[in-house]
């Protein structure tokens, strides 16, 4: 596995693991990590995650993750042991609110067929 793999992986698990026990935000809604992106020098990091809930909880949770976002790189810092910390970017990832609603649309055209 190479080096950025490995250090993907980190990532992504110390930051499901702050979003999960250290944040205490109210605003923060149910949050699942789906995925990081790296690039190849380590320097820059783009943490995907997505939200279970209303489209309420999904803005407020937005805004509670930019706020958290500084905080969230600090702890990945010191978590991870790079002698750079990799500036994050955290952006919410639609695909599985996609995927239901797709999901959702051929269970229609299914019962519409039948």
């Amino acid at each position: 596995m190479k080096r950025k793999d490995r250090v993907r992986e980190l990532v992504r698990e110390e930051a499901g693991k702050i979003m999960q026990e250290e944040l205490n935000d109210p605003r923060l809604g149910f949050i699942t990590i789906t995925r990081v992106e790296m690039t190849d020098d380590l320097r820059y990091a783009k943490i995907y995650y997505s939200v279970l809930g209303t489209p309420k909880q999904e803005k407020d949770t937005i805004l509670a993750m930019n706020s958290a976002s500084g905080f969230i790189r600090k702890l990945i810092a010191e978590r991870i042991g790079l002698r750079f910390a990799p500036d994050i970017s955290l952006k919410l990832d639609k695909s599985a609110k996609e995927a239901m609603r797709l999901d959702e649309i051929f269970k229609d055209i299914e019962n519409e067929h039948k």
